[in-house]
């Protein structure tokens, strides 16, 4: 099972604030342990919305938003995509982030869909094909 550790964002991170040297530390010592343990797929972190665009689409019509955007509940400042066994698996991981260390407050766990989640068919086989000439998509089920 694939999860989604989605970090929220915070006023220092729409500020484009950087993270202090502690700050990295204690995530680079976090990452490490979900490295060591195989469950680490991907971690990043994301730029202020002042960088970011949004594309709407309504009535056929494409709109592009430059940000920033200022709903900052609802803004993603990073995350980490694991893969475990369980969801409550997932749950342990997100309960040993050091939140204190790195001043976080909330983050969020959204289950990935896997291939096996869908019913049989044409659309599905294509998708695991395309899945298969993805550069590291050695996580997508074959």
């Amino acid at each position: 099972m694939r999860y989604m550790i989605i970090v929220k964002a915070s006023e220092q991170s729409e500020a484009g604030q950087m993270p202090t040297s502690a700050h990295f530390a204690a995530m680079g010592k976090y990452n490490e342990e979900l490295q060591k343990e195989g469950v680490l797929l991907d971690v990043s972190g994301l730029k202020p919305t002042s960088a970011a665009a949004r594309v709407k689409f309504s009535g056929g019509k494409r709109t592009v938003v430059d940000g920033p955007f200022t709903e900052s509940k609802e803004l993603i400042a990073g995350y980490w995509i694991i893969q475990v066994n369980s969801h409550a698996e997932a749950i342990e991981w997100a309960k040993r982030i050091p939140a204190e260390a790195c001043d976080l407050h909330e983050v969020e766990l959204r289950p990935f869909f896997e291939m096996e989640d869908f019913a049989p068919g044409p659309a599905v086989e294509a998708a695991k094909e395309l899945g298969k000439k993805l550069p590291n998509a050695s996580h997508i089920k074959r």
